[in-house]
């Protein structure tokens, strides 16, 4: 049997056969992107989604698991049959490599490594300064990396691409972060190429809470929610959009600043240069400055949380506060883009029902849509960096068919580790 792709040259090149090694080409690449989406499937399944005979796909996942791309796993008790018989799934080997994610906030960068099914390989997490220069964090995050791949007994070699979620408006078509606050870290520098320098392998960066939202939607409590509208309170307030399952980015990334909306044109200055942005009163650090009088000038939102925990009323009232202002913004947004569900994620909603009740109050109360149509629920992941991190992981195994060089890793097998 011809190969479906050279082993010495790029993934596109053509061994023999012409235009029918280029359809067998195309074909295997609709196999592997429809295992990347659904999970294990039997060959009787992929036949009929990628709407090719079942010949031909037997050949071709024959030739997928000879290279130890694919492997077939014997069938569970609660697997579906196809067309009246069991048979066994075909999957993503585990050896056939593997992907990461990193996920950097103001103090915290956390890291995890996938195979190419999504199962854990590592994970790993430490904090920052919060001062700390692009540079600085960028050495510690392919530093943390390293220290995730050694823990799960590998090296760089068996990575195919790597996601990253960084703060800012990022466009993925240049990797630059800009249209950021200008003292933001990342503010003006091609994030992509400097990571990809770093790592030697395929980068792809996006903005951390939009990674967050396809992690809440994979595995959260987006799943199956094809209108989704994720928000993370924290530092700041974001927002991430999913219509018809598609990630909404805009036109240059710049989707979802929810924090730097005005919901008070006479309200306080805000650094953005607006005037009474949502941040000003449900950011964390809006909601620390009024509990400094009762809490101290130290209090940490850890802090706040514990004292909710407490029954402490001064944390629960700037807390409720904090939802009922977010939830009026909510409900607009509602009124103009209908999603079908709100995940609240970030440290915040760490807090539970005294920030999220008042939250589905007001969406309830001001947003057009019928609450029976539109509910609002904690996120499952906690909407930090490492659900960001487990993003990372999602977005880079949403390149490996599309990507030129993770096709090339996967096929010709891992490589030696860039020096």
């Amino acid at each position: 049997m011809e190969c479906l792709v050279a082993h010495n040259g790029g993934v596109n090149s053509v061994s023999t056969g012409g235009s029918l090694h280029d359809l067998r080409h195309s074909n295997a690449i609709r196999v592997l992107d429809l295992i990347a989406e659904h999970g294990p499937m039997h060959r009787a399944e992929i036949a009929r989604r990628a709407k090719i005979s079942r010949t031909t796909i037997t050949t071709i996942t024959r030739d997928l698991v000879s290279r130890g791309i694919l492997t077939e796993i014997t069938h569970r008790p609660d697997s579906q049959e196809i067309d009246g018989r069991a048979g066994d799934q075909l999957a993503f080997s585990p050896d056939a490599g593997w992907v990461a994610g990193i996920s950097q906030v103001l103090d915290r960068i956390c890291v995890r490594v996938t195979d190419l099914m999504g199962e854990e390989v590592a994970a790993t997490e430490a904090p920052i300064g919060a001062k700390d220069d692009w540079r600085t964090r960028a050495d510690a995050a392919t530093e943390l990396l390293a220290a995730a791949l050694e823990k799960g007994g590998g090296t760089r070699g068996d990575l195919l691409g790597v996601g990253i979620g960084l703060p800012g408006q990022i466009n993925p078509s240049d990797g630059i972060v800009h249209g950021a606050l200008a003292d933001q870290p990342w503010h003006g520098i091609n994030a992509r190429k400097e990571m990809g320098k770093r790592l030697g392998v395929p980068v792809f960066i996006e903005n951390n809470v939009r990674l967050e939202t396809i992690a809440e939607a994979k595995w959260g409590a987006g799943r199956r929610i094809h209108n989704l509208m994720y928000v993370n309170m924290s530092s700041g307030i974001a927002a991430g959009f999913l219509f018809g399952r598609e990630l909404y980015r805009g036109a240059v990334g710049g989707a979802g600043e929810l924090g730097h909306v005005s919901i008070d044109i006479n309200g306080p200055a805000c650094r953005c240069g607006n005037r009474g942005c949502v941040v000003l009163f449900a950011g964390a650090p809006a909601i620390l400055n009024r509990l400094t009088a009762t809490m101290g000038e130290s209090v940490t939102m850890t802090d706040v949380l514990n004292a909710v925990a407490t029954r402490n009323r001064a944390a629960e009232n700037v807390l409720a506060e904090a939802g009922t202002m977010l939830g009026r913004l909510l409900a607009s947004m509602c009124n103009l883009l209908n999603p079908e569900r709100i995940v609240v994620g970030g440290q915040t909603s760490l807090a539970g029902a005294i920030v999220l009740d008042p939250i589905r109050e007001n969406v309830s109360r001001y947003a057009l849509t019928p609450s029976s149509a539109l509910d609002v629920v904690a996120s499952e992941l906690g909407g930090g960096p490492e659900a960001g991190a487990a993003g990372g992981t999602a977005l880079a195994l949403s390149k490996l068919t599309t990507s030129h060089q993770m096709l090339e890793r996967l096929f010709n097998g891992p490589v030696s580790a860039p020096a």
